[in-house]
């Protein structure tokens, strides 16, 4: 009977799971397949080089199976992908080329296009980029680095071996699964790893419905000992264009065992494993999930007619069947599989066409190319950058003071840039990663910052992170897989302690930022320079035609009231954006002022960033007696008499903290009305949620 009506004649259950040498979890798939008739399947392939037969033929098979029980199967054309694992040495014109080389392959090898779509991430991903990407970033705010370098097997890699980029790669794979909104992911053993990162994200998001997995298995390598095939080596496998003699070639030098061998197992291997399998002969890993993949299938050889594989193997391994007889067997019924293929590529023209470039391709041992491409967000050559703090819910007074510093260092005659960092603070999971509450925590920090220098701040461009990135994000987020492809994963971390995937993420994203911005200066503190310095190593070992941005450091200002305890989350003991006026007189009060201390007195600081750095002099109102009404015109005037014992801290207190109300009142009046009321109240419920929260714990 025909294939088509084989299928329908089999179990839908039964045709789908066979096609799976594991399954997580059957009772999931069952439930699916029983309330969802048009279930989605999905594969994702990186176009790299020439296809082999698992891929074609064992791939054409498995679609069938699926699509005949009313399932949609996507494939994902990883073209992104293939960019971040330096296939076809980096060149995504190359990659693109190999990837309508693939499609022309299924369609020849007897796929069932009607259910079938192709879609290439690089479109799909710059056409939902705001979608995508923010469900890329909140999987890489929940896992640590550890957890993602564990799926490093998918792109046949070792953890101690790792670019950057390939940080990035399983958690865009992982992501990959909900923008497709995939029941399935119908892909290798080999991709397993990834595939339960996505079910395990479900857990900590509470999303109920994961992704099922139902990994097929891998064909081993045709030579002794290859846990699958390589297409770096072309006697390891049978690709789709071999013609008649490498096909019977290839299988007649084929590891053929008919007892075990010892083989010292390799750690990629035994992930590769789901079943135990002490022969490893690749001839019968063809028969079984090649030649009797398709429900009816049979195989002759030696004069008879096989109907099941068990049968087969039986025979081969009593001698009854011989090595010769099995292999001529395999190499015709192969062959057969493969001809219609070879005959496309040899009798269409575009077909071979591709084929021929392809092969070319393969030929090109250079170095992969990183061709330079960024997002660019001014035309500006001189332009002075402050990055914003990543968000926080207790920003500080300190933090708006530091940001006027690096806003004021910049150059005469430069465009300014405020850029907020609202998807890496997502990323990072500020705010638990409550876009909103990030969102209204930058509008206060902005309203903040114009209302203490208006002026500056009316000349000074405020770009939001994510709206810039939106606004180019194919060359935006190729810049960052760019630089991901450039440096080793320890080049950019900068606090391995940390222990999260967002880290690795965020400063690849940072680096990208500063070459949107073509910054020729950025203002930071000491403690970013480590940050911004990874973007300046990176102009150093690529040809950007953009010349490196210098750092203006400026002095970071700490409005920190007294020594935290540890362990101890004491609200008293800093000045923040949320605050009410009413609340900093008593702070102030409780801050530690020693009397003649001026080396660590928390007032001298409030008076020298807040009242003098304003030009606000500084009038300490006392009795004749205790001497007297003095107007301080400057910082150090005020620390001597400190130092000296001539000022006493019960009256420098007062004075100073009657000043900071009146900067603060400035603020917190622009927080009264229309979004700036907005934004506190948006801020300051979160922080009594999570107040509650940590409370019931």
């Amino acid at each position: 009977p025909e294939q088509s009506v084989l299928y329908k004649m089999t179990d839908k259950y039964e045709l789908v799971r066979s096609v799976g040498e594991e399954c997580i979890a059957e009772n999931e798939l069952k439930n699916l397949l029983d309330k969802k008739p048009n279930f989605i399947l999905y594969d994702g392939f990186e176009p790299s080089g020439r296809m082999h037969i698992a891929q074609g033929v064992f791939k054409a098979f498995n679609v069938n199976k699926c699509t005949q029980s009313g399932g949609t199967f996507i494939f994902w054309v990883a073209d992104w992908f293939a960019l971040m694992n330096d296939k076809m040495g980096g060149d995504l014109e190359k990659i693109k080329t190999v990837g309508q080389y693939f499609i022309e392959v299924w369609k020849a090898a007897g796929m069932d296009m009607a259910n079938v779509k192709f879609l290439w991430s690089s479109d799909e991903i710059v056409n939902n980029a705001d979608a995508y990407w923010t469900q890329a970033l909140d999987l890489a705010r929940v896992f640590t680095l550890a957890r993602v370098k564990k799926c490093c097997q998918i792109m046949g890699r070792t953890e101690n071996k790792l670019t950057a980029a390939q940080i990035l790669y399983p958690i865009m794979q992982a992501t990959d699964i909900f923008f497709l909104k995939a029941d399935i992911c119908q892909l290798g053993v080999d991709q397993r790893k990834v595939n339960m990162l996505a079910r395990e994200y479900c857990d900590h998001v509470g999303k109920k419905l994961k992704p099922i997995i139902l990994s097929h298995h891998m064909l081993y390598g045709l030579k002794a000992g290859q846990a699958k095939m390589s297409k770096s080596d072309p006697e390891s496998a049978i690709f789709m264009e071999d013609t008649e003699e490498d096909i019977i070639r290839k299988i007649n030098n084929a590891y053929c065992p008919r007892v075990a061998e010892v083989t010292e197992k390799k750690g990629e291997e035994e992930s590769m494993r789901l079943v135990e399998d002490t022969l490893q002969n690749p001839c019968l890993d063809y028969l079984r999930y090649i030649v009797f993949c398709a429900p009816g299938s049979t195989f002759e050889a030696g004069g008879k007619v096989y109907t099941d594989f068990e049968s087969a193997k039986s025979d081969f391994l009593s001698e009854v069947l011989s090595e010769a007889d099995l292999k001529l067997g395999l190499s015709t019924t192969v062959n057969k599989f493969v001809k219609p293929v070879r005959d496309h590529f040899e009798q269409n023209a575009e077909a071979a066409k591709l084929i021929e470039l392809i092969k070319e391709y393969k030929k090109d041992t250079s170095e992969p190319v990183i061709k330079f491409r960024r997002l660019s967000v001014t035309d500006s050559e001189k332009v002075h950058v402050v990055f914003s703090p990543l968000a926080h819910e207790k920003m500080t007074l300190g933090t708006v003071l530091t940001l006027v510093k690096q806003i004021k260092a910049a150059p005469e005659g430069s465009q300014i840039l405020f850029w907020i960092r609202d998807w890496s603070s997502f990323c990072s999971n500020s705010f638990q990663g409550d876009k909103k509450a990030i969102a209204a925590a930058y509008h206060l920090l902005v309203e903040a910052i114009s209302t203490v220098i208006p002026d500056l701040m009316s000349k000074v461009r405020v770009l939001k992170q994510s709206e810039a990135i939106l606004s180019n994000p194919s060359d935006y987020w190729i810049s960052v897989i760019n630089v991901g492809r450039k440096f080793q994963l320890p080049k950019v971390l900068i606090n391995e302690a940390d222990g999260l995937a967002s880290q690795v993420i965020v400063n690849l994203m940072h680096v990208g930022d500063v070459m949107a911005t073509g910054a020729s200066t950025i203002g930071c503190i000491e403690s970013e320079k480590a940050l911004h310095q990874i973007a300046i190593d990176y102009y150093a070992e690529v040809e950007t035609g953009l010349t490196a941005p210098t750092l203006s450091v400026v002095e970071s200002v700490s409005t920190q009231l007294r020594v935290a305890q540890e362990g101890f989350d004491d609200p008293s003991i800093d000045l923040f954006l949320v605050d009410n006026p009413t609340e900093i007189g008593p702070k102030i009060k409780k801050s530690f002022c020693e009397p003649g201390n001026a080396e660590y007195c928390p007032p001298l600081v409030l008076a020298r960033e807040i009242c003098f750095a304003f030009g606000v002099e500084v009038v300490i109102k006392r009795k004749p007696e205790d001497g007297g009404e003095k107007t301080y015109t400057s910082a150090d005037e005020l620390t001597a008499d400190f130092a000296s014992g001539a000022l006493h801290p019960g009256d420098l207190k007062p004075t100073i903290s009657a000043n900071v109300v009146t900067f603060v009142t400035s603020i917190t009046n622009k927080h009264k009305t229309g979004e700036g009321k907005t934004a506190l109240a948006t801020v300051k419920n979160y922080i009594k949620k999570q107040t509650q929260k940590n409370n019931k714990k």
